[in-house]
């Protein structure tokens, strides 16, 4: 059975590259671009991993993420995001929410890498 994961970003451009780029490397893709489709993708239907910016138009990624958590717990959360995080925030903040955290310039191998790590 092939994995779901929910990818969540505000930009168009990127949903569509790394939708595609996910999909084509084996998994069920689902792609919102904002936080309450986010939420209301959870509600209905659990993934295994979710793959999410950090700034959204019109949410804070960080919240998204909390409510998130609230209904799947147990559901990793890698965050894709181009703010740079010194290692103070990323060991203090970022991790207590987040499974895992990476700068939206990571090549997508490595993207891939990761998720397969957050997977197994």
């Amino acid at each position: 059975m092939k994995n779901k994961i929910l990818l969540v970003d505000d930009e168009a451009e990127i949903r569509d590259l790394l939708g595609q780029f996910l999909q084509h490397n084996g998994y069920v893709v689902t792609s919102v671009g904002t936080a309450q489709e986010a939420v209301t993708h959870v509600t209905a239907q659990v993934p295994d991993l979710v793959v999410s910016d950090l700034q959204l138009e019109e949410s804070d990624g960080l919240e998204m993420i909390g409510r998130i958590k609230a209904i799947a717990p147990d559901t990793p959360v890698l965050l894709l995001t181009s703010l740079l995080f010194d290692q103070k925030v990323i060991t203090e903040t970022l991790s207590k929410k987040v499974s895992a955290y990476l700068p939206k310039t990571t090549p997508l191998n490595r993207i891939l890498d990761e998720i397969k790590r957050l997977l197994a």
